[in-house]
């Protein structure tokens, strides 16, 4: 059996085209594999939780009566060591819970700079 003339350049140029369609796709075209999708959704989903039990941070802080001092310590040190102040007097520690959130911290530190 004898193959038609075209065929080994048509094949060739099918294999091209689908590599350069890849490299076009992942790169420009927003295409991901599913892993990294997956971590999207992760980080996504954690973020969105972060920011849902911040308002719960707030008002721990508001009930706390050291509230002024814990503030005022948190002002003096550096801006890496404030979630510590956060965690140490208890407000991102959610109900039920026995340690910190440390990303909850990390958040209501920001909410509080921003209310400073």
């Amino acid at each position: 059996m004898t193959l038609p003339i075209w065929l080994k350049p048509g094949l060739m140029g099918a294999v091209v085209g689908a590599i350069a369609l890849a490299v076009v796709g992942f790169s420009w075209g927003g295409w991901v594999t599913s892993s990294s999708a997956a971590e999207m959704a992760d980080e996504q989903a954690e973020d969105t939780l972060v920011a849902a039990l911040v308002p719960f941070c707030v008002l721990n802080s508001a009930r706390d009566s050291n509230f002024s001092a814990t503030i005022a310590e948190m002002k003096a040190a550096r801006q890496y060591q404030r979630s510590d102040f956060v965690a140490k007097a208890g407000w991102a520690t959610m109900p039920g819970q026995t340690e910190p959130n440390l990303p909850v911290a990390r958040a209501c530190v920001a909410e509080f700079a921003s209310q400073m």
